[in-house]
């Protein structure tokens, strides 16, 4: 059986790219969670979404405009919250709503006739193309480089963005940079992931290592792990049982976040 699934080339595309996702969202979603900005994700696929639909709905090159558009709400969603006038949840509520019903609104007008709701909604293995894990691969290698050259900068902003400045660091720099390469990552996990799932590669992976490790490195390590398990598990699991692949993966996550809740929760009665 797994032979088999391996035999499809489309299966191929989608589990490379899948695992490259995975550990890029596990990756850039430890300093999301750990800076209480974990719904920028959520933001931000409501967003592509939304661009996807109007640009389907115009005749356009979908993936040509989501891109741009999801980086600048990306920059934007940022600066209103280091501006402090409003509220970075609040933010991102305002604007993940009114994307979604931009989004609505256009698939109506057009009668259906050139959008597929359902996978931009809740993705489609079947859209990874050749051009899609090339992006990935380039993406995944910005990401590790990122890490690996900037990793004690980035520890700076992720836990106290005052004091790396006073140091003269420039966090703005290194949070615009991690927010590009979110706008991304979750653009072209949402053509696998869906517009409303993808949000939980960026959210469980680093949840699920908190459970068990207490130091930053720890959960970086042990979320990019579980991300890739859960994903290569939840695809082959997705083709096992046909159910939908996003919805598996989101469920092997869950499963993950439950076994190392109950590990951490009998190691701290010990």
């Amino acid at each position: 059986m797994i032979e088999e699934l391996f035999s499809f080339s489309f299966f191929q595309r989608a589990m490379l790219a899948g695992l490259l996702i995975a550990l890029c969202a596990a990756l850039l979603g430890v300093n999301l969670v750990l800076k209480r900005y974990s719904m920028l994700g959520d933001g931000l696929s409501h967003v592509g979404f939304g661009t996807l639909a109007v640009s389907a709905a115009a005749g356009i090159a979908p993936m040509a405009v989501a891109v741009p558009v999801v980086i600048l709400a990306a920059f934007l969603l940022l600066r209103l919250q280091s501006s402090g006038r409003m509220k970075g949840d609040a933010a991102i509520a305002l604007t993940s709503s009114s994307a979604l019903a931009i989004g609505l609104i256009a698939a109506s007008l057009s009668h259906g006739g050139n959008i597929d709701l359902h996978s931009y909604l809740f993705g489609s293995i079947l859209a990874i193309t050749k051009s899609d894990l090339w992006i990935c691969v380039g993406l995944s290698i910005i990401v590790l480089a990122l890490y690996t050259l900037s990793y004690h900068r980035i520890f700076a902003i992720t836990f106290d963005d005052t004091f790396a400045r006073a140091t003269g660091l420039r966090a703005e720099v290194y949070n615009l940079l991690l927010a590009l390469l979110t706008a991304v990552t979750v653009v072209v996990g949402m053509r696998m992931m869906g517009a409303l799932l993808i949000s939980s590669l960026l959210i469980f992976p680093c949840l699920t290592a908190m459970q068990v490790c207490k130091s930053y490195r720890g959960v970086v390590l042990c979320s990019a792990g579980v991300s890739i398990c859960a994903f290569a598990l939840g695809l082959v699991a997705s083709f096992w049982w046909d159910t939908p692949a996003g919805a598996t993966v989101v469920l092997a996550n869950l499963s993950g976040f439950l076994l190392f809740y109950l590990a951490g929760h009998l190691r701290a009665q010990k």
